[in-house]
């Protein structure tokens, strides 16, 4: 699945990262944790931002690879908030991988949802702070 470029996301990633050969399997391809690390990396930041301070990952709604991701690739994460409870944050992440530089294409490789609990340093729940107007 090939995305125009016009089709991304009209904001800038909250995470841009590439792979390298020691995040790999035995096939060749990028480790599904290894993305799902930089999903709940990218995920956290718009979260810890709302919260004003630390937050803790409490789940994992969905999670969805649509294609490999291979070393070289530059992947852009693209975070949005989407809900926020008392102490919790939800956040979709969309994450794209640009390829073949010669002829440059992006396809989207893997959605996510994730929810945040913001924490206080202590590492018990806290509510989350009322959005500044």
């Amino acid at each position: 699945m090939n995305v125009d470029r016009d089709n991304l996301p009209k904001k800038q990633p909250v995470l841009r990262v590439v792979p390298m050969p020691a995040d790999l399997n035995q096939n060749g391809d990028v480790f599904g944790g290894w993305v799902m690390a930089q999903v709940d990396v990218a995920g956290a930041i718009p979260a810890m931002r709302r919260a004003r301070g630390r937050v803790a990952t409490v789940s994992v709604n969905s999670f969805l690879f649509k294609q490999p991701v291979s070393v070289g690739d530059i992947v852009s994460l693209y975070a949005d908030i989407v809900h926020v409870g008392n102490t919790s944050i939800t956040v979709n992440v969309e994450v794209f991988a640009e390829r073949n530089h010669d002829a440059p294409v992006t396809v989207k490789v893997t959605e996510a949802q994730l929810t945040y609990v913001a924490i206080d340093e202590n590492g018990r729940k806290r509510s989350v702070p009322p959005e500044n107007t």
